[in-house]
């Protein structure tokens, strides 16, 4: 009885920081100019909008959490964030 609610539990916490970085990384694909992406050497705006937004989408359902589709959606949306989402910044930045 303990271990199932622990589990639950568990389940949920993991469901809503996955749809929180998969929500971060969509929202933070669609604030970027669409010049940016080739600039910074990486695939075009509308395939990574596909990807996370696709991810984005998945995370709304707690079921697909810990499957073979939440777990892809976190590592891709990962990706964009902590490899993709760098080089975006430095492109845009402006320097002084």
């Amino acid at each position: 009885m303990l271990f199932s609610a622990t589990t639950t539990i568990v389940t949920w916490v993991l469901w809503a920081v996955f749809l929180v970085i998969k929500l971060w990384a969509f929202v933070d694909c669609v604030r970027r100019r669409d010049d940016a992406f080739p600039a910074a050497g990486r695939q075009t705006k509308a395939l990574w909008l596909v990807l996370t937004g696709i991810t984005a989408l998945t995370g709304l359902l707690p079921q697909l959490t810990l499957g073979i589709l939440g777990i892809a959606g976190v590592v891709i949306a990962l990706v964009y964030l902590f490899e993709v989402r760098p080089k975006l910044i430095d492109v845009t930045q402006r320097r002084w």
